[in-house]
């Protein structure tokens, strides 16, 4: 099985509730699926599996290694795979580069990998020393190293606050601009910790820092809120959108899209009567986040802060 994807430790061999994922789902022979975050293709293999003999899945991911990774495990399923290097916010592209003009399910399981969280070169943490990097696409020019030494400080302390919840942003961008230049991961991150508070028992004070650049780097937030209106468009009548987030702000894009597209008018309340015109998308199959139970977060650490969400398109009056 494909590591996990997350923003924590150890890697594990198993991806992230695998099996309310399926479930969620429902794959069916014939059917089209898109994994937007491939990774090593954990989730894609069972995907197959139950589709079989003739199911397909469409596999994107910004992270070309981890893409040619995914494609040796799952060469033995031929034709019936895709992989695609690029990002989810764009998957009706290349879908439509496939002829694919709608699909029956949708996956998208947020995150890092294991793989990219411990090697080094790629900077996402701070438990290795490493060059300020943080780049899903290794392609793309904007670094971690470019905002930590280019920025203005008030932009920094924005991406810290909005991206990262830091309470003492302002502190924090104001010590990374006094210690300019700054290279590596450690150096970064024994900055941060000297003026960073703990949010709570257990997590590093420069966690906050790393996650707020890793979402500026790759530009997370955005990316999800459009990746999430295109899957709602490209799903057939009864095709199912899934989603594993890891912290509380992909979690909450992930909620009010799914909140506002199952309602039928979203005209503020105050209105006396609808105006928008707005008509309900997607049908809720997860009223609240679905967690991995005590057994899951022993055997894989990884899954304890994974949330899944889980909606189903309905054809339109």
């Amino acid at each position: 099985m494909s590591t996990t994807r997350d923003d924590s430790g150890s890697a594990s061999h198993v991806p992230v509730l695998y099996h309310q994922v399926l479930s969620a789902l429902k794959p069916r022979a014939g059917g089209r699926h898109i994994d937007g975050t491939l990774g090593l293709g954990g989730h894609a293999l069972g995907i197959l599996e139950t589709s079989s003999p003739d199911g397909e899945v469409l596999g994107l991911d910004r992270d070309q290694a981890a893409l040619e990774m995914a494609g040796v495990r799952l060469s033995k399923y031929g034709k019936r795979v895709h992989l695609r290097h690029g990002s989810f916010a764009r998957m009706q592209e290349i879908a439509a580069e496939l002829g694919w003009s709608t699909v029956d399910g949708i996956l998208l399981d947020l995150g890092v990998s294991s793989m990219q969280l411990e090697d080094p070169q790629r900077g996402f943490s701070f438990r290795h020393d490493g060059p300020l990097d943080m780049r899903f696409d290794t392609t793309q020019s904007l670094t971690a190293a470019e905002l930590v030494n280019e920025a203005r400080q008030e932009e920094l302390a924005e991406i810290l606050t909005n991206y990262g919840e830091e309470p003492r942003a302002r502190r924090v961008a104001r010590a990374i601009v006094a210690a300019r230049p700054m290279s590596t991961t450690l150096e970064l991150a024994e900055v941060v910790s000297r003026v960073a508070a703990r949010k709570r028992r257990g997590l590093d004070p420069a966690t906050r820092t790393f996650q707020a650049l890793r979402i500026a780097v790759n530009d997370e937030l955005e990316s999800l809120a459009a990746g999430l209106m295109q899957a709602i468009k490209l799903l057939v009548a009864g095709g199912r959108l899934v989603v594993i987030s890891f912290h509380s702000l992909e979690d909450r894009i992930v909620k009010r899209t799914f909140a506002r597209e199952s309602r039928d008018c979203i005209c503020p309340p105050r209105l006396p009567m609808c105006t928008c015109e707005h008509q309900a998308h997607l049908r809720l199959l997860t009223r609240g986040p679905l967690r991995p139970d005590e057994s899951e977060v022993q055997k894989n650490p990884r899954a304890r802060s994974a949330r899944l969400r889980a909606a189903e398109r309905i054809a339109l009056a």
